[in-house]
């Protein structure tokens, strides 16, 4: 017999299956392989390991994506267990790239991960730029850093999705993928929708309709389950996106 992963099919017995076939299988059942090589191909930036950037970089590695390339300067803080995907008790204090980095190699061995240490402002944004991206998440929470992401983005036609505000808030179901026109409640949007209020083209947006929870505090209040679902639903615009580019 051949060395190598087996399965049981209950209509042709036992089947070979190398690594890649068998860790993608479940995904082969709905997707064909041609919109599969394409999910792999892309290459995706996220800015941010946060609560929603560290959901966001999980979904995509395991949608098969092979070429992502993962910006913060930030290291777990034990204020993080309560709800970003990336901390443990077990890795307090080591910068979240490099734990990120640990993580979806143990996933996807095949990913091929750009590691970017640097706090990303007016100084340095452009250096993201150097790499051939096709889609920007920004899932980071300095909001003159957004707008010039934005402004980047839709300068170069390279299409991306900004997370708004998730802070003090409680109801995942209210978060929605739009147009930032479309937005409202959310005090961020307001401030980037300003800023934007001339631009023509679509910028789309992750955000919540929710009105959050009043809090006397600065540092904003957060749970487990409005950042995770945000950090999917970015995923899901890159992934959906690709998907529809591919069968069009």
């Amino acid at each position: 017999m051949k060395v190598g992963v087996y399965r049981y099919n209950t209509s042709m017995g036992l089947i070979l299956y190398n690594g890649e076939n068998m860790w993608l299988d479940r995904l082969r059942k709905i997707i064909d392989e041609k919109t599969l090589l394409k999910i792999k191909n892309n290459t995706v930036l996220i800015i941010g390991l946060g609560g929603v950037g560290g959901h966001a970089l999980e979904a995509l590695c395991r949608m098969g994506v092979n070429n992502i390339i993962i910006v913060d300067n930030d290291k777990v803080d034990v204020t993080n267990l309560n709800r970003q995907l990336l901390s443990l008790n077990s890795n307090i204090g080591e910068y979240k790239t490099e734990v990120a980095k640990k993580r979806v190699i143990d996933i996807n061995k095949d990913c091929n991960l750009i590691i970017i240490n640097k706090f990303i402002d007016s100084t340095n944004y452009l250096e993201l730029f150097n790499y051939n991206i096709d889609y920007v998440i920004d899932a980071c929470d300095t909001v003159s850093t957004k707008i010039l992401l934005i402004t980047e983005c839709l300068n170069r036609n390279i299409k991306i999705i900004s997370c708004m505000g998730t802070g003090n808030k409680t109801h995942p179901e209210m978060l929605e993928i739009t147009d930032l026109k479309n937005t409202s409640y959310d005090p961020l949007c307001r401030v980037i929708r300003n800023k934007f209020k001339d631009e023509k083209r679509r910028i789309m947006v992750v955000y919540s309709k929710e009105k959050g929870i009043k809090i006397k505090d600065r540092v904003p209040g957060s749970t487990s389950l409005v950042p995770s679902v945000a950090g999917i639903l970015c995923a899901s615009y890159v992934i959906n996106d690709i998907m529809e580019g591919s069968n069009g």
